[in-house]
């Protein structure tokens, strides 16, 4: 099993900003890395505490991830960090050398981890 990681900066606290943002960032891991729903262990899924009007796992399920596992978590508030931010962590069957994983910081995320923009 491995995991990939990324995050993605949303514009306002709504639920389409909310929605849109998490299948940009889910669609973007799932293609970069060549995966299938069946190929997804898990997904846990956070969000900063000004973004609350939707959990991002709904919009995962209508992109008709049904049967994978979603946790969707609060960020840890730590002072002068990041705003209005989805993570996701996906667990995925197989094995991939690490420097093969194509990790995806979008929008103002990218600050977040520089060194593994592509």
């Amino acid at each position: 099993m491995y995991a990939l990681r990324g995050a993605i900066s949303v514009e306002e606290n709504t639920e389409k900003a909310i929605t849109e943002a998490t299948k940009e960032l889910l669609a973007k891991l799932i293609e970069e890395n060549n995966l299938a729903e069946e190929d997804l262990v898990s997904i846990i899924s956070s969000a900063t505490d000004d973004l609350d009007k939707v959990y991002p796992g709904k919009a995962i399920r209508e992109l008709g991830f049904k049967l994978t596992p979603i946790l969707c978590l609060q960020e840890m508030k730590v002072e002068n960090s990041s705003s209005k931010m989805i993570r996701l962590l996906i667990h995925v069957e197989g094995k991939k050398n690490k420097e093969k994983i194509k990790h995806q910081y979008l929008k103002k995320a990218e600050k977040l981890r520089p060194d593994l923009l592509n």
